[in-house]
């Protein structure tokens, strides 16, 4: 993990969160362990209201994907928009999150405020594609 000062603020929130992520997901290691090395003993994370410590974080921990859309640096503070996915066995989901954390020296996280909305996993054509037509669509099975 570099430390803040050393990138610019978008690809330092994406360094951060696909190094968290792939930590948690590439190792055996204890994830509490994984947790302590990215986040503060006193983190404190808020996601729509709902206050995360630490021990809380390391059981929501999860395979996730991240895509850094913007984001903004001040002093020990980034501001981020970033997309979510999540891959779920059921149906994959992803959400919008507007993050602002603040960073210790080191590059870890001592604390964040969220907010996220959903939005569609699969975001559609690409810009110039034509949308499906209804019969190109799946259907479901009853």
């Amino acid at each position: 993990m570099r430390p803040r000062h050393d990138t610019d603020p978008e690809g330092f929130i994406a360094d951060f969160f696909t190094s968290f992520t792939a930590d948690l997901l590439g190792s055996d290691e204890d994830a509490g362990l994984i947790v302590d090395r990215y986040h503060t003993p006193d983190i404190v994370q808020i996601a729509d209201g709902h206050r995360m410590d630490r021990d809380k974080l390391v059981a929501h921990t999860r395979p996730v994907r991240r895509k850094v859309h913007e984001a903004l640096a001040h002093g020990d503070r980034v501001a981020a928009r970033y997309t979510l996915h999540v891959d779920n066995p059921k149906r994959p989901l992803a959400m919008e999150v507007h993050f602002f954390g603040q960073f210790t020296p080191d590059g870890r996280m001592r604390r964040s405020h969220m907010l996220t909305r959903a939005v569609p996993a699969d975001p559609g054509p690409a810009p110039g594609q034509p949308a499906p037509r209804a019969r190109d669509l799946p259907t479901e099975s009853a």
